[in-house]
């Protein structure tokens, strides 16, 4: 006796594809246009990035180390987890801040085998000044972001 798998009916395709297709041109014109606003806000995080010495990556890590719930300092295998970065490019981000002044390194005092990296007085002084203008442009496009995100929740 054969049995009908009854996914693969004509009528269980046909409403399938319904499912797949309920994407509608305002979702399509929504995405575009918050895509859009994202890369501006990237271009504009790269400059300032730049106008402050450092390269989009460092500055990345070094608001990573900032912004790590309730400590001050993030292992290297830490910061690529959150960089979605390879160990060795860390290190290598990390040498370069490190020359610059705005790290250091410390032996994690439970783990003598890890490093701990925290940022230097310098560092706290260019990632505060980079995130003051990074939450005042964050603001500037505070109502398009709220307008594109409610698109998705019409459907």
């Amino acid at each position: 006796m054969v049995t009908k798998n009854p996914k693969s009916s004509p009528a269980s395709k046909t409403a399938a594809r319904r499912r797949k297709s309920t994407v509608t041109k305002a979702n399509y014109e929504a995405l575009a246009e918050f895509r859009w606003e994202l890369r501006k806000f990237l271009a504009f995080s790269e400059a300032a990035a730049n106008g402050a010495g450092v390269t989009p990556q460092q500055h990345q890590l070094m608001l990573s180390v900032k912004g790590a719930p309730g400590r001050d300092s993030l292992s290297v295998g830490e910061i690529a987890d959150r960089l979605l970065l390879r160990h060795h490019t860390v290190v290598e981000l990390v040498d370069r801040l490190s020359d610059l002044g705005l790290v250091e390194r410390n032996p994690d005092p439970t783990d003598g085998r890890k490093i701990q990296v925290s940022l230097t007085k310098s560092g706290n002084a260019t990632i505060d000044k980079l995130s003051t203008i990074h939450v005042e442009e964050l603001k500037s496009i505070r109502p398009t972001l709220r307008k594109l995100l409610r698109t998705f929740q019409r459907r």
